[in-house]
């Protein structure tokens, strides 16, 4: 548990969609010994689904539910008087999905409250359809989430391409998925090329897959070859002998392009076309993967050696998609 100043307030966020289960996770946490120690809970809901807040769980966990209707009643004189009248030890609020995230956060500028926690629910079932109908809106809670739970899933749920779609926007996110089935069966961890031998070829497409697999999966990577198609980015912030081979992908929408990839030591790298490396030109790289630890990630991660790299043309489509 997280220390707090004596006036601040601790918030648990919930994320998601209508229909998502936010008022079902909220009800069963409240019921959990972990949970329902005793302390005085406000619960601000934003919406109103199908689930209701059941008066016996809201009473033997000291809870008080109180409902906001209009994202404009959100402000910092709101959460003030929340605080005044009901004297919470903690809160939480049930987000609506429809509303700005940034709207809240300036809600409760100057005010107590200090989130504690940030979880994102969401329905198995809709998941490709609020992909690609509110993908911005979507995106925008995964990006904040610390934990991320996929609930109504199946034997069909695609856990593992799912699990690569939030790591794309949040490399930190924890993936849960959850069914009402006893056996899920494995996760199914299919790629779109072959990880089994020691040399991995990769199409011009897969480049965003491979980036988010190589850094959940080290065991399966660590030591192989790959060959792929990338753009150089070159800066002098970067170690002397080193560039990253990366490329730009659209995680979000056309405002939201960023430029991922991986640090590559050059040093030992052969080249029958190539004279020099140039920032912005695209090359066919092969390299060695490894894991260590890296100042620019801060953390341990993929770093690549590169054997060999040969000027390339640009591919047809340049970004990669998610």
């Amino acid at each position: 548990m997280a220390a707090f100043g004596r006036n601040e307030i601790p918030v648990y966020l919930f994320l998601g969609f209508l229909e998502s289960g936010k008022t079902s996770f909220i009800l069963d946490t409240l019921e959990e010994d972990y949970f329902n120690n005793g302390e005085k809970t406000l619960i601000i809901a934003c919406e109103e689904g199908v689930e209701e807040y059941e008066e016996e769980i809201l009473e033997n966990s000291n809870s008080t539910l109180v409902y906001v209707e209009d994202e404009e009643d959100l402000t910092p004189e709101y959460f003030l008087e929340m605080v005044s009248v009901h004297k919470p030890e903690r809160i939480l609020i049930e987000y609506n999905g429809m509303w700005s995230l940034e709207h809240l956060c300036m809600s409760m500028e100057g005010t107590p409250l200090m989130v504690y926690q940030t979880i994102v629910m969401v329905n198995a079932e809709t998941f490709d359809l609020y992909m690609n109908n509110m993908r911005s809106l979507a995106v925008e809670m995964f990006k904040i989430g610390e934990m991320i739970i996929f609930n109504r899933c199946t034997r069909e749920t695609p856990r593992a391409t799912y699990r690569r779609s939030i790591k794309a926007v949040n490399r930190r996110a924890q993936v849960m998925f959850e069914s009402s089935d006893e056996d899920m069966g494995e996760e199914d961890d299919a790629l779109p090329y072959d990880v089994e031998g020691d040399e991995i070829v990769l199409e011009d497409e897969d480049f965003g897959i491979w980036f988010v697999d190589a850094g959940e999966r080290p065991d399966v990577y660590r030591g192989k070859t790959i060959t792929m198609k990338t753009v150089v980015f070159k800066s002098v912030r970067l170690p002397k002998g080193t560039f990253v081979p990366g490329r730009h992908a659209m995680t979000c929408c056309a405002d939201d392009i960023q430029f991922i990839g991986y640090l590559c030591h050059v040093n030992h790298a052969k080249s029958s076309t190539l004279k020099a490396i140039k920032n912005k030109m695209w090359v066919m790289i092969t390299a060695e993967i490894r894991y260590e630890y890296n100042e620019q990630y801060g953390e341990e991660g993929p770093v690549l050696y590169a054997k060999r790299i040969e000027e390339a043309r640009q591919p047809e489509d340049p970004l990669v998609y998610f």
